[in-house]
């Protein structure tokens, strides 16, 4: 049996911790949090489970072989980094850390120590995105064109983290996760519109070789809750819709086929445009909860001495991706990316 040990029983952890139990081949020996009104809510709900106040004594706890980070990213790499050099492995929630050089210093301590790192990316095990991924892999989408996605809703406001941080790392993993190129810069604009605080509506463009390009638009202040995605290839499109019931996914054969056509003697070249409209279908897609899938796949990782598909690369080029970002939502200037 693999122990595990929880830190942060606030907005996230209780369903780490519940998908944690209910993982085969784990226990729950630990859950800290600093709040004791959390800790009473957390021995309710796990009752086998000791509460403690410090997170060193759940890391210093030689039946723990992994810990499960749930708590503000300014604390992810200070509680990843003991957690790592103590020998134990690490599953850390979204963004990995607040700064690039964290993130690199805990990819390279986690290899060091030979310890599984996972990050957590939790729609890359989405049954939606896995499914846009074989679709993607099978070339039937054509070269990928374009990823623009809105995800807003009248949202929890974060004291320590601008909009960008808390909801662009969805898609920034997912497009990751997607596609094999790195984008090569980054422009983003923002404003807060509470004094005082950080930005809570801002658009982020990533350009990537080859004209691809991708838009994210990501908003505390909707009317409305909205999760949806279009991916533009260049023989089919797809749209993901995660507040969808059913038929996340919709496949459509539609596209534009643009031909320039000489004519003489002027040398002039019209643009023919041909508009293609056809079917429209929505694949069958796995309802497996996505946080069960990724408990699993840690488990497994730390068994088989396997790489995770969130591994800290995976980490590391997301959070590359947000401090660009806010580096350019600040200096009104399109930021190039190093890799």
């Amino acid at each position: 049996m693999i122990g595990i040990g929880v830190i942060g029983y606030g907005y996230w952890g209780p369903n780490l911790v519940r998908n944690m139990m209910e993982t085969p081949g784990v226990v729950v020996r630990s859950i800290c949090d600093a709040s004791p009104a959390q800790r009473a809510r957390a021995a309710a709900r796990c009752p086998s489970a000791r509460t403690l106040a410090d997170p060193q004594e759940l890391i210093a706890d030689p039946s723990i072989d992994a810990v499960v980070i749930a708590t503000p990213v300014t604390t992810h790499f200070e509680l990843a980094a003991k957690a790592l050099e103590a020998g134990k492995h690490v599953l850390v929630s979204k963004p990995m850390t607040a700064t690039v050089d964290e993130a690199s210093r805990l990819v390279d301590l986690a290899a060091a120590r030979g310890k599984v790192l996972l990050v957590d990316h939790t729609f890359v095990y989405t049954g939606a995105v896995r499914k846009m991924k074989e679709i993607i892999d099978s070339g039937s989408l054509g070269e990928v064109l374009y990823y623009d996605s809105v995800r807003v809703n009248l949202g929890l406001f974060q004291r320590d983290v601008n909009v960008i941080w808390d909801l662009a790392p969805h898609d920034a993993s997912i497009i990751e996760y997607l596609v094999p190129s790195q984008p090569v810069a980054v422009s983003a604009h923002g404003v807060s519109h509470v004094r005082g605080q950080p930005e809570n509506i801002a658009y982020v463009t990533l350009f990537y070789p080859n004209n691809l390009i991708a838009h994210l638009h990501v908003n505390w202040l909707a009317p409305v809750k909205i999760r949806q995605t279009l991916i533009g290839g260049t023989r089919k499109m797809i749209v993901y819709n995660d507040l969808e019931t059913s038929e996340k996914i919709k496949v459509y054969d539609r596209g534009v086929e643009l031909t320039e056509v000489e004519s003489t003697p002027e040398k002039i070249y019209p643009l023919l445009v041909a508009y293609r409209a056809g079917d429209m279908f929505a694949p069958k897609v796995a309802d497996a909860e996505a946080l069960r899938v990724e408990a699993a796949h840690f488990v497994d990782c730390i068994e088989r001495g396997t790489r995770p598909l969130t591994d800290g690369e995976s980490g590391l080029r997301v959070v590359r991706i947000l401090e660009a970002a806010t580096e350019s939502m600040a200096t009104g200037k399109l930021v190039e990316l190093k890799h």
